[in-house]
């Protein structure tokens, strides 16, 4: 069935993020060394994109400039476990809380309110813990840990979970594991709660951070804890009427100070990632950011007018999604379609395992 788009200006119509991506151009492991990745400089409003290192990020800022980092820590927050009858079921967790979690969960013929499932490890081999599917409700399990002689639901992850890789990684778990649990987590990564790493974030090392500091750069960090929410379809039409979910946020009184005093002095104040950008601008008012903690559901599109970055570092994000949307209301939707053109062309890796954009 055709989409109906009529009446929905272009910069507000789904189609009109969409771009054509070789499968051969989504990253499925990271570099070899995370600053090695590459780093596409987009100048804006105008200039031609140029080709870097991540390594020599350092070259584009300014002593004084403020950069802000997302401290979240991503837990290994996939579950495999096995029905009775053998059916293998995968368990994401969304939220964690004494010796039970809600989950999202996927596996053939459906999975049934008091099933007790068998929790694998990670070769995939059954661990005698039992997991009670207690109830389902809005396509989420809320499921009990009934037996283990572990220290509640958390430990169980620790334990046997997988990282969280998004679906467009197409490879067994069990070939990376230790490679996942590793390099998809920041070097900075200091609070526990995100389902999804920040990664923007994925490239930096203490190497580069210390050398941005020599430089006269800020550093400094919020948190928020990336649900599954970033992962979700745009499925609307009209792309302001998509629901990005909720996340938990804080920002620090030192952070917002340091921000807010930047601001004042005319220095620029630059976001690593989308979850950044989203937590600074659900947290401002009048121009300036109020130390909090709180939850957001802010979509971000063409048309928005920023209020705390003046920059950001990002990712290439997937084609028709709330991450394209974002970028392409700080830079240009036409700006950014023709940079991941380039991109594609010049063999540049895209998603999460992929390459950078700097965007000033």
């Amino acid at each position: 069935m055709a989409r109906v788009t009529e009446g929905i200006p272009e910069q507000y119509r789904l189609d009109s993020y969409d771009f054509d991506l070789p499968a051969d151009r989504i990253a499925q492991v990271p570099a070899d060394r995370r600053d090695q990745s590459r780093l596409m400089r987009l100048p804006i409003p105008g200039g031609e994109p140029t080709d870097h290192l991540f390594a020599d990020v350092v070259d584009f800022f300014r002593p004084g400039d403020c950069l802000v980092l997302n401290d979240t820590k991503v837990f290994p927050a996939r579950l495999f476990a096995a029905k009775p009858a053998g059916g293998r079921v995968e368990l994401l967790a969304t939220t964690v809380d004494g010796n039970s979690f809600r989950a999202m969960y996927r596996t053939h013929r459906g999975l049934r309110a008091g099933t007790v499932l068998d929790c694998l490890d990670r070769d995939g081999n059954p661990t005698g813990t039992g997991l009670l599917v207690e109830s389902i409700t809005d396509g989420l399990a809320r499921v009990v840990v009934v037996s283990s002689a572990s220290d509640g639901a958390g430990s169980i992850f620790e334990r046997f979970g997988h990282m969280p890789l998004p679906p467009y990684i197409k490879r067994p778990d069990s070939t990376h594991d230790e490679l996942d649990l590793q390099r998809y987590q920041t070097v900075y990564a200091a609070n526990t709660g995100a389902v999804a790493a920040p990664t923007a974030g994925l490239h930096f090392t203490p190497d580069v951070l210390g050398a941005l500091r020599e430089k006269g750069v800020l550093t400094e960090s919020i948190t928020l804890h990336v649900g599954p929410g970033t992962f979700k379809p745009v499925r609307t039409d009209d792309v302001r009427l998509h629901d990005v979910g909720t996340e938990r946020y804080t920002i620090p009184r030192q952070a917002a100070a340091a921000i807010n005093n930047a601001r004042e002095e005319g220095r620029r104040v630059i976001a690593v990632g989308t979850t950044v950008v989203r937590t600074l601008e659900a947290a401002a008012t009048n121009g300036r950011v109020t130390a909090c903690s709180d939850q957001t559901s802010i979509l971000i599109t063409p048309g928005y007018r920023f209020q705390i970055i003046d920059g950001m570092l990002t990712n290439f994000h997937i084609p028709k999604s709330s991450l394209i949307l974002l970028v392409s209301a700080l830079a240009g939707r036409e700006r950014i379609l023709d940079a991941y053109r380039k991109g594609v062309e010049r063999g540049y890796r895209f998603y999460s395992y992929g390459d950078s954009m700097l965007i000033l």
